[in-house]
């Protein structure tokens, strides 16, 4: 396919190509970007990016992507990829000790970047996980670099602290629910010594790999030269960076603002650390390590091979004992400069690939989804004869950001432009013209918008939308309107409260904000009805909701959501649509899925969704 991109640093194209591929480590097969140097400068030093785990990851891709653009730019090759079970690459067995392969992982980057672009050295840079990762892959790889961000030292400590975010996450509406109905909250725990926590796994084999790593019990140097990056609020790696300095020269420290902001901030609000990556940089030309090179040899030719994914699936079936089928998944550029980025996945058997669906990002999470979400229905999905699009709106993930528009922005002017190529992509390439297009939170919005706009699309797959119209201009930190439904029941059973009087005796909450939030939930109450009056009488008002679906429905598109149970999108929906949503018929179903939350974080909820979902596109 020889598949290449522009690199874009800071959205501006420049002329060295990206490329996207697979490559081999031991038995599995992992995605990657390399963003090879152009001509000058070049230099013999070459990077691998090794990413933190889980939700971390999600939050930082930007970040990931502008070092390696960076890098690039600077003569310095750089390879990120996904570690197995993680984002576009293959699946790992559940029972597998996710560290003991993701150090394999490295090991076999390292290697994929030396043989395709002739690099003589290595700089590994990690983050968080990814910094203990590295440093365990060094001991067993010959590098020359060794750059940790906020690293992870103790395995045990870390667990200790994402056991602490899992339990956080129990505390709240859920806990409330639970203790209402009298469940047994231990029953949600995930089978087999798993741990889950932001609907990320870690298999039992893995937690006792990672209980027993410490770095900090060690002075070996890991490289012969180290930059140790620390959380400028919350530095733990200091004393461990003096012990290995003391030890043998070439250990810098530093302690620097943005950890928290880039990989502990929703990726709609994360931000790419400016500090960190300018003394990243900085040391890597102090180091004399990105040295003009000689002439370096040519990089390795890429084969079709290198652009195509093939998986085994068990296929389901009840009346035939389960047998393997096979699926491929690929990278594609499509759309207007062939600027936007997605994952073709699709099945091999001969007969199927009539349908489709197209899944549209989630917040500014990339096409992976939310927890990964979006790869587990796509490759089930595809056993079952669809071919699934799952791609980046422009400025989000790894597509390109048009010019004069920021990057990671939600709500796109033009998203509906892009949702029209990919469409079109999808008659074109495959001739399928049975195409449902859908999404979670804001990728429902935009699939939601893509049925008012008469797209040719038979089905609308709507996942806990928040909001039903968007203005330019707004933006995600304004009032809420899902905060305006749910605050004033929230705020009338906090009024039952003896400490909540106290509170408010003792002016210690805000009652300007509290009084705005049930004014408005008074209002829009009242234009609920007004809405349901103007319908009856025939009479045309803006922003109507309820005429939106009918119409839909009109043209033959059928219209699924589906709401976590307590979801506010699921009350602004019947204040927003009102009588229409008695009068959609079988053109319009409506799921709840009890025991879940907005992003179906627990694999017991997502297991739950993927089946209503099938349910609606085999039928």
């Amino acid at each position: 396919m020889g598949l290449e991109f522009k690199n874009s640093v800071d959205g501006t194209p420049d002329q060295s190509g990206t490329l996207p591929f697979y490559f081999g480590s031991g038995a599995r097969r992992l995605f990657a970007w390399l963003h090879p140097t152009a001509p000058q400068p070049r230099t013999d030093l070459g990077l691998v990016i090794c990413p933190p785990f889980g939700y971390e990851a999600i939050c930082a891709h930007r970040t990931l992507r502008t070092v390696a653009e960076r890098a690039a730019a600077l003569g310095i090759a750089a390879l990120r990829f996904d570690y197995g079970g993680t984002g576009d690459s293959e699946d790992l067995a559940a029972e597998a000790d996710q560290l003991e392969a993701w150090v394999g992982d490295i090991q076999a980057a390292v290697a994929q970047l030396r043989r395709r672009t002739g690099v003589r050295r290595i700089a590994l840079i990690g983050i968080r996980l990814g910094a203990l990762l590295a440093a365990l892959a060094a001991k067993n790889v010959e590098i020359d670099a060794l750059i940790m961000i906020a690293p992870v030292l103790s395995g045990r400590r870390y667990l200790s602290e994402i056991r602490t975010t899992q339990l956080a996450a129990s505390i709240g509406r859920d806990a409330d629910v639970d203790a209402a109905r009298g469940a047994d909250t231990g029953a949600r725990r995930p089978p087999g010594g798993r741990l889950e926590v932001s609907g990320f796994s870690m298999s039992a084999a893995t937690t006792a790999s990672l209980a027993g790593c410490d770095l900090t019990r060690s002075e070996v140097m890991l490289a012969p030269r180290i930059l140790i990056i620390d959380n400028e609020r919350l530095p733990t790696s200091k004393t461990w960076a003096d012990t290995l300095a003391s030890a043998a020269e070439g250990v810098s420290y530093l302690a620097l603002p943005g950890v928290v902001e880039m990989i502990m901030t929703a990726p709609q609000f994360a931000s790419v650390p400016a500090a960190i990556l300018k003394s990243t940089f900085t040391w890597l030309r102090e180091a004399s390590l990105a040295v003009t090179a000689q002439a370096l040899s040519p990089a390795a030719v890429h084969d079709e091979a290198d652009q195509i994914l093939t998986l085994k699936m068990s296929a389901e079936s009840t009346a035939e004992p389960a047998s393997m089928q096979t699926l491929t998944e690929y990278p594609i550029a499509f759309g207007e400069d062939s600027a936007l980025f997605g994952i073709i996945t699709e099945s091999q058997s001969p007969g199927q690939r009539t349908r489709a669906v197209v899944l549209v990002n989630a917040g500014a999470d990339y096409h992976i989804g939310a927890n990964r979400m979006y790869v587990e229905l796509a490759r089930d999905w595809a056993r079952h004869g669809y071919v699934v699009l799952r791609f980046d709106l422009a400025g989000i993930g790894d597509s390109a950001t048009r010019p004069n528009r920021p990057t990671d922005e939600v709500f796109p002017p033009l998203a509906l432009s892009d949702m029209r190529a990919a469409v079109a992509l999808i008659q074109t390439r495959f001739q399928v013209e049975d195409i449902t297009i859908g999404g979670l939170c804001s990728g429902a919005y935009h699939a939601l918008r893509a049925g008012t706009q008469a797209l040719p699309v038979k089905r609308l797959l709507l996942i806990n939308p928040q909001n039903y119209f968007w203005k330019e201009g707004m933006t995600v930190l304004d009032m809420q309107l899902v905060e305006v439904v749910s605050g004033p029941g929230v705020y009338g059973n906090l009024l039952l409260s003896t400490s909540t009087w106290k509170k408010l005796l003792t002016f210690r909450v805000n009652h300007g904000y509290v009084l705005r939030i049930i004014g408005r939930r008074l209002l829009l109450s009242l234009e609920s009805r007004l809405r349901n009056l103007a319908r009856h009488l025939h009479i045309p008002i803006a922003n109507d909701l309820g005429r939106e679906l009918e119409d839909v429905g009109a043209r033959g598109t059928r219209v699924v959501m589906v709401f976590a149970r307590g979801e506010a999108g699921l009350d602004l929906l019947k204040i927003q649509a009102g009588s229409s949503l008695s009068r959609l018929g079988n053109g319009f179903a409506l799921h709840i899925v009890d025991d879940a939350d907005h992003v179906f974080s627990r694999g017991s909820s997502r297991t739950a969704l993927n089946r209503i979902l099938q349910n609606e596109l085999l039928t």
